[in-house]
């Protein structure tokens, strides 16, 4: 919940896929949903025995 505050809501980039979540669906659905995404990629990159890749970085290379 605390990513998701006023404070935080600022720097959502628009059209990224939280801040369509964030349009679309209440708060509290919105943080299960963003929990359950990061636990999903933290648990692929501990099977995968690999380092966290930015997808913003991949994207730009």
């Amino acid at each position: 919940m605390s990513r998701l505050t006023l404070l935080a809501r600022k720097s959502i980039v628009e059209g990224s896929w939280l801040a369509r979540m964030l349009r679309r669906k209440p708060l509290m659905l919105v943080a299960i949903a963003l929990a359950n995404k990061m636990a999903r990629a933290i648990w692929a990159i501990m099977a995968k025995k690999e380092d966290y890749r930015d997808p913003a970085r991949v994207a730009a290379a």
